[in-house]
């Protein structure tokens, strides 16, 4: 297992921790991870779109001109899509675009999102994160005695209120409970904090 610094919140090393190597030292899957990714946006998007046919479109209900003895081309609406003010051919349409994974490739994703963030020193460990009060400023303090200044995200294991709004209102930064943790978060922060009553409760859910 591999072990791991502890700090508190002014970067004081307080102990150390073993993470669990079947969540925290998996061998990475590069084309899995990206599925994940991909699967998690999918599912955002709203698919509201939406273009009219031919038959949608307000009139062309009288043919244009008679079959034939005209010399113009046979026509039997003004809203073919040839015309100017017609329908759309193969437009889009409302639709939903999620897909699922199968549970174990959704677990072993994430995995392999942590086990890289381990990997490359951008997990760290805090024996708690919690304040009295929402403020901001105390996580730019906390941010600022880690030396980071990248997107951050803030792992705890129950609700933490306070913790989540002092941190939305920094670009970047993002708390989050761990039994919500995700493959795009993981990847689009930066660094991670996670407390060891987080770790506690994912190495519970997946070990």
């Amino acid at each position: 297992m591999a072990t791991v610094a502890v700090y508190d919140i002014t970067n004081n090393q307080v102990g150390d921790i073993e993470l669990n190597d079947s969540i925290f030292g998996v061998e990475m899957n590069a084309g899995l991870l990206h599925q994940a990714v991909v699967m998690q946006l999918a599912a955002q998007r709203l698919g509201t779109h939406a273009t009219k046919t031919r038959g949608f479109v307000r009139g062309g209900g009288r043919k244009p001109w008679k079959q034939k003895g005209t010399g113009r081309a046979r026509a039997g609406s003004t809203r073919s899509p040839l015309w100017v003010g017609g329908g759309t051919v193969f437009g889009p349409h409302p639709r939903k675009y999620a897909f699922s994974m199968p549970r174990k490739q959704r677990r072993l994703a994430l995995k392999c999102a942590l086990s890289d963030k381990v990997k490359s020193g951008d997990l760290i460990v805090l024996e708690s994160l919690n304040f009295d009060a929402p403020k901001t400023k105390q996580v730019v303090k906390m941010l600022g005695d880690f030396g980071v200044d990248s997107k951050a995200l803030f792992i705890t294991a129950d609700e933490a209120e306070n913790v989540e709004k002092s941190a939305r209102n920094i670009p970047g930064a993002k708390a989050i409970q761990a039994l919500g943790l995700n493959v795009y978060d993981i990847l689009h922060h930066d660094k991670l904090f996670i407390t060891k009553d987080a770790i506690t409760r994912i190495e519970e859910v997946f070990a």
